[in-house]
């Protein structure tokens, strides 16, 4: 479904991207891990549009996007969240996913956004103020919502379980799981607890200083004395 072929983001003399090759196939939920500075976000920003590579090629569905601006790759079948909420201000949390629709889906479906609310658990905060009323699950969640009203084939989720408790964390998880079989999504996911993504992700991809160092399953990935190292610095016995 996405194939990134030797990808490179430049930020003046800071190389964030060295020539990244990876492909993700349909349906299947990867995970993006990494020590802070890594370049996973910066990945998400890549493929979203938020950024133009700085040489490489970018294909979805076997299409070249690289040159398509952030709201046609939306329309394409790619959806995002942030790192950081950002629900937007005075308006209600399903105006906010109205919003999302308008951008990526290019119409509005009631009903869509109804079942978005449902399986996110905020039906019963829709006409509530998204900026002021939310809990940060809540926020989490419709992050996650916006994302999905662009109907996506490719959802990417940076680090969406961020700053949360264990429970809520592994509640929200299964929320995931819910949200994916039921859209027939394929996902990326950023995140920093290895436990959460042991249980969500088949395979594991691992970026270091802007390069991809280990790709396989997770038992394989974090017994890598490569990966290891970058997190530690040391090499395991």
């Amino acid at each position: 479904m996405l194939e990134l072929d030797a990808i490179t983001m430049r930020f003046g003399g800071l190389t964030a991207l060295h020539a990244m090759s990876l492909s993700v196939a349909e349906g299947e939920t990867l995970g993006l891990v990494g020590p802070n500075g890594a370049g996973k976000t910066t990945l998400f920003n890549v493929i979203s549009g938020v950024y133009a590579p700085s040489g490489g090629t970018i294909r979805f569905g076997g299409q070249d996007v690289g040159a398509l601006p952030q709201w046609k790759r939306a329309r394409v079948g790619i959806g995002r969240t942030f790192q950081i909420p950002q629900p937007m201000r005075e308006l209600t949390v399903r105006e906010n996913l109205r919003v999302a629709q308008r951008f990526g889906a290019g119409k509005e479906d009631p009903a869509a956004l109804d079942e978005i609310l449902d399986l996110l658990g905020l039906a019963h905060k829709q006409h509530a103020d998204a900026a002021t009323s939310l809990a940060l699950t809540e926020q989490k969640a419709l992050e996650v919502g916006k994302a999905l009203a662009v109907r996506p084939r490719l959802l990417m989720l940076d680090e969406v379980l961020g700053g949360l408790e264990m429970a809520t964390k592994r509640t929200f998880a299964r929320t995931l799981e819910t949200v994916r079989a039921r859209f027939g999504l394929t996902m990326v996911i950023i995140e920093h607890d290895i436990e959460t993504i042991k249980a969500l992700c088949p395979r594991v991809v691992v970026l270091n200083f802007g390069q991809l160092i280990a790709d396989g399953t997770p038992e394989a990935v974090f017994n890598d004395p490569q990966v290891i190292r970058s997190y530690t610095g040391d090499t395991p016995a």
